[in-house]
């Protein structure tokens, strides 16, 4: 009933109201960033989300779209700007998927949206994590972040599908309230973001 009814309808309530609550906010790091050089601000990108169907995710950009000589864009932690790097620590770039939860494609609380590309290489535990909605914050965020192994991550993303109540979702997002305010697990070592995901037999 939880998973199918309740857990839908208030996310689609809240994610109406915080996206009313926030518009300053995100109206004036949008100007930020374009007032920095970017003519668009915002950025999108295919996503698997429930059953691995892709969605178009909206973020705020915090990176650059520099490329070497072949062509192909550095890597991110020579891209992310200064700006996106508070931007991220502040999780300002995940206020505009509220848009997502509102239409449907994402829910408040539940496994990171990750690449289409990762599909291929996840063990059938972990695709798991695609029984449910993607969510903005989930219970490997605030259990490690990008600080924990992908191996671990997707644990915590299996175990959340199979425990998913009303009481764990309030206890992530409470604990999402206060790992806003410590950005000490953000990154992966020295990374800009989390090192991308090469299949569990390289773990």
């Amino acid at each position: 009933m939880y998973r199918a009814v309740i857990k839908p309808f208030f996310d689609f309530v809240f994610a109406g109201m915080m996206l009313i609550i926030l518009s300053p906010i995100l109206l004036l790091t949008i100007l930020i960033i374009v007032a920095s050089g970017e003519k668009n601000p915002f950025f999108y990108q295919l996503r698997p989300g429930k059953n691995e169907k892709n969605f178009l995710i909206i973020k705020l950009k915090t990176m650059k779209n520099t490329q070497n000589e072949d062509g192909s864009l550095l890597p991110d932690k020579e891209r992310i700007t200064a700006l996106g790097k508070f931007i991220r620590a502040t999780s300002l770039d995940e206020i505009p998927q509220l848009i997502n939860v509102i239409k449907g494609e994402m829910s408040f609380v539940g496994p990171r949206p990750l690449l289409p590309e990762y599909l291929p290489l996840y063990t059938e535990f972990q695709r798991q994590r695609h029984l449910v909605k993607p969510g903005i914050t989930g219970y490997a965020q605030v259990n490690g972040r990008n600080a924990i192994s992908w191996e671990k991550k997707f644990e915590l993303d299996v175990e959340y599908v199979n425990k998913i109540s009303f009481l764990l979702d309030i206890r992530i997002l409470m604990l999402t309230i206060t790992k806003v305010f410590s950005t000490k697990e953000v990154n992966a070592s020295d990374s800009a973001t989390m090192e991308r995901f090469k299949g569990s037999q390289e773990l």
